[in-house]
């Protein structure tokens, strides 16, 4: 969940790890990844993810979007159909199109650690106003900005909405969204994952001070591990892509790892490799490599 602001300026060709364990899935980050930066999937970023799958190679977009927003590419999803939203906080079979998805796994944020999370930022970041991303719903404080294409269900504190009588009570939080309307962004998220400690993981995907708030040890790479495990894949066998600092676990865990030449710092230095930007088609650029080695 980012919008279009370029992290970086990097546009250096691609460099790949040594060759290791011959991939069985690929992951990849969604907005400033696989999407160029006016949201589309480019005709060679298709080509190369449907010559991945023909290959038995699976592709496993793992994003912080909530499922709503995946008809970008609920296209694409070939055999398995699934997505991993709101960064790992669901995994979603995409197969009934936009408006049709259904839960497969849902790790959701507990109301009693998402209000510490909310009270703790509170007190540490003076300012902060917050939303609420549930399984289908999505509400927000009066003073949260129009930071999204949509319009929430309903408006109230955070307190509020998160309350156990709540009349959102009977749906399952993904995360939360912090926004701070002064604070640099990098600042914003140390001081959030100090404040709220092992109460919820904090990261963000945005080049705005906006945060997301997630379970305890919900992540990308955590949901996308047990999803392997499903599969009997290992970690050597899994390559990932990503450029913000909520790529940053996945990255680090899998057996081969890519920055996007727009990546943020963090992502750079946690990748095993480099490739180019998401408007260069970097993804592509390195599955088509990834498949000519297997000839």
């Amino acid at each position: 969940m980012r919008d279009n602001g370029r992290v970086t300026s990097a546009t250096r060709q691609p460099e790949t790890p040594a060759a290791t364990t011959p991939p069985r899935l690929i992951a990849t980050d969604l907005d400033g990844t696989l999407l160029r930066d006016d949201k589309s999937v480019s005709p060679r970023t298709i080509a190369a993810l449907a010559a991945a799958e023909e290959a038995g190679i699976e592709v496993f977009f793992v994003t912080g979007r909530p499922a709503r927003w995946m008809d970008v590419v609920s296209d694409h999803v070939h055999g398995h159909g699934l997505a991993i939203c709101g960064n790992g906080a669901a995994v979603v079979d995409l197969h009934g199109g936009p408006g049709a998805h259904r839960f497969v796994k849902v790790r959701e944020l507990a109301r009693e650690n998402a209000l510490d999370a909310v009270r703790l930022l509170r007190e540490a970041a003076p300012g902060t106003v917050y939303a609420v991303e549930q399984t289908f719903g999505f509400n927000q404080e009066p003073a949260y900005p129009k930071l999204h294409v949509e319009v929430p269900d309903s408006l109230a504190p955070a307190e509020d909405l998160l309350a156990p009588d709540s009349h959102t009570a009977g749906e399952p939080v993904l995360k939360i969204l912090a926004y701070h309307p002064e604070l640099d962004p990098d600042a914003f998220l140390t001081l959030a994952r100090l404040a709220i400690g092992d109460r919820a993981n904090v990261t963000r995907s945005s080049p705005s001070a906006l945060l997301e708030i997630s379970g305890p040890s919900v992540s990308k790479a955590s949901t996308l591990a047990l999803c392997c495990a499903e599969r009997g894949i290992s970690h050597e066998e899994v390559v990932a892509f990503g450029d913000m600092p909520n790529d940053v676990e996945m990255l680090t865990w899998a057996g081969r790892s890519y920055a996007m030449g727009n990546a943020h710092p963090d992502v750079v230095a946690a990748a095993s490799g480099r490739t180019v930007a998401n408007n260069d088609d970097g993804v592509a650029v390195v599955i088509e490599r990834l498949l000519d080695e297997r000839r």
